[in-house]
């Protein structure tokens, strides 16, 4: 029931993830909000990056990410990035379907080499917090980074400011 649960939300969330990568424009990949701060091109770059992580959370017991190899392209180019973030979610669907709703109970770790990152945590968790509630947060920081740019940001859940359809009084 979760595992379903979990499919669904994946493929609805896609499509928001789609719409806001096609969002970003080239001339504003090296918007830049504070020195801390990624640029908007490594920002859509890492979102289109955490797809590729479904593969290891949910095929590997331990996950080490020292051993990935995942080539991303300049964070200068968005087709680069769009064409990464579609190569992902081919890889992530996969994953994802893979799994037993009883794979969602079993232990999870990420290590770098030697070094334990997180877990052991059940898998559902783990696909929930990690990927899916990661995911939702950076796409909310590119909201923030459209904004401050001056550009529209598309509707995700419903009409957004730009759309004129929102109260803008509030």
């Amino acid at each position: 029931m979760m595992l379903e649960a979990l499919i669904e939300e994946f493929e609805n969330e896609v499509e928001s993830t789609r719409k806001l990568l096609h969002a970003v424009p080239a001339k504003h990949l090296g918007f830049r909000p504070s020195p801390i701060s990624w640029t908007m091109g490594e920002l859509a770059q890492h979102i289109a990056t955490i797809y590729y992580w479904y593969v290891g959370t949910l095929t590997k017991d331990v996950y080490d990410m020292s051993t990935d190899d995942l080539e991303r392209g300049s964070p200068d180019d968005i087709h680069a990035t769009r064409d990464l973030f579609e190569k992902n979610v081919v890889k992530a669907r996969a994953a994802l379907k893979s799994l037993k709703e009883d794979n969602l109970q079993d232990q999870w770790t990420m290590k770098s080499g030697d070094r334990t990152i997180m877990g052991p945590f059940p898998r559902g968790s783990v696909a929930r917090s990690f990927l899916f509630n990661h995911i939702y947060h950076h796409r909310g920081e590119m909201i923030i980074y459209l904004r401050s740019t001056g550009n529209e940001v598309p509707g995700l859940y419903g009409p957004t400011y730009e759309d004129g359809k929102v109260d803008k009084e509030k």
